[in-house]
């Protein structure tokens, strides 16, 4: 408002200077030195940290576990418009007896209005497969661990201007769609996880299923979930001075959790328009329409609206749990070495004779470090006196 009066303000002076209304001018005048003096500036700053966020660009790592067969390539595809899984191969059922939980990533970069976007897809062959399952998330978690101790000793060494960060922000959880509820390898693997990383169930080829049978299923899982003590993604509450619209939103995405998905990059024609969906002998699935599943709101609450803030809460409170855990370990480690120096007895041994000298070098050169610490303070001192 207040460029858009300056900026009138000079139409109308060149006019009246024009028309020699000096009268006017007199009027107008001090009224914009009062306004110019009461902008500062600083109200630009959102512009500054978009124009710099722009320019750098996004990252984004998205992992996707479950048992094969589920969905997972396609969903993906589906949710960022691209072909991740071009050279894939697929395992018969001889080769997956054999199969160990292998982690691979698939990176994309992907614009959009001159928004670029890091895309890092965490997949999980081999998860679920076996006819033993135990312990098979082990691979995940060490996967997730890693990535946090990568980041930690980024973090903490000397160049820690160009950081990647190849944290997990999102795990997306595939629930097969028959069965009554999870079962104990989703418990397992949901608890194992949930201190690590931003959980997303999903309900896989929600297609199997009935509206009916959707919503018992949803409801089931739900019940399990608080039963069983698992930590899935919470959604943030909204402010108050949040919009209706935005409020509305929030609201059917928690009601909508977890979320019953279907994937697709067929196109197929339904009522004259051309849609991504799979054709069936009694009709079509739509993947955008919002009556058939949930991958619409899926996709806003994963891109569109909480893809800030998972990237926040793995930051702010996954890493920060790893980076306190860390620290409390190294803390309890100098302390034990520490007390096992100083109490341990001097072993009567013949090999104890450098470990002896080795205590008094250090001694003399504690007391070394003292003398020119003094010699400093001295030196200090007197040219203090002398400025005085």
């Amino acid at each position: 408002i207040q460029y858009l009066f300056v900026y009138m303000y000079k139409s109308i002076e060149h006019t009246l200077k024009f028309n020699n209304s000096c009268l006017l001018l007199q009027i107008l005048c001090p009224l914009k030195l009062s306004l110019e003096k009461q902008y500062v500036g600083f109200a630009t700053l959102p512009n500054q940290v978009h124009r710099k966020s722009v320019k750098k660009g996004f990252d984004f790592t998205l992992m996707v576990a479950g048992e094969s067969g589920m969905g997972k390539s396609t969903l993906v595809n589906s949710l960022f418009l691209t072909d991740l899984y071009k050279d894939r191969k697929l395992l018969n059922a001889e080769e997956r007896i054999n199969q160990t939980v292998e982690i691979i990533k698939h990176t994309v970069d992907i614009e959009e209005k001159g928004v670029k976007l890091k895309l890092t897809i965490v997949d999980t062959p081999g998860f679920g497969d076996a006819v033993n399952n135990n312990e098979c998330w082990k691979p995940i978690t060490d996967y997730i661990d890693q990535q946090f101790e990568q980041y930690f000793r980024d973090e903490s060494g000397l160049n820690r201007k160009n950081i990647q960060d190849n944290r997990v922000h999102c795990c997306l959880y595939f629930i097969p769609p028959f069965g009554h509820g999870l079962r104990p390898v989703d418990v397992e693997f949901m608890k194992a996880l949930h201190e690590k990383v931003n959980i997303i169930p999903l309900i896989a080829k929600a297609d199997c299923l009935t509206p009916n049978e959707i919503k018992k299923l949803k409801d089931r899982i739900r019940e399990e979930i608080d039963k069983f003590g698992i930590k899935v993604y919470q959604f943030p509450e909204c402010d108050s001075d949040e919009d209706e619209e935005f409020k509305q939103l929030d609201k059917e995405l928690k009601e909508c959790t977890p979320f019953a998905v279907i994937g697709s990059n067929t196109v197929v024609e339904a009522r004259g328009q051309r849609v991504r969906g799979r054709l069936y002998p009694w009709g079509i699935v739509e993947v955008e329409n919002q009556s058939h599943c949930d991958f619409v709101k899926l996709r806003n609450m994963l891109i569109r609206s909480h893809m800030h803030d998972l990237k926040d809460v793995t930051c702010d409170v996954h890493y920060e749990n790893y980076r306190a855990q860390c620290i409390q370990e190294m803390t309890r480690w100098v302390r034990n070495e520490s007390d096992n120096r100083m109490e341990s007895p001097i072993p009567i041994l013949p090999l104890s004779t450098p470990d002896v000298d080795t205590e008094k070098l250090i001694k003399m050169k504690d007391e070394e470090l003292k003398r020119m610490q003094e010699m400093l303070n001295k030196m200090q001192q007197q040219m203090h006196d002398k400025e005085q």
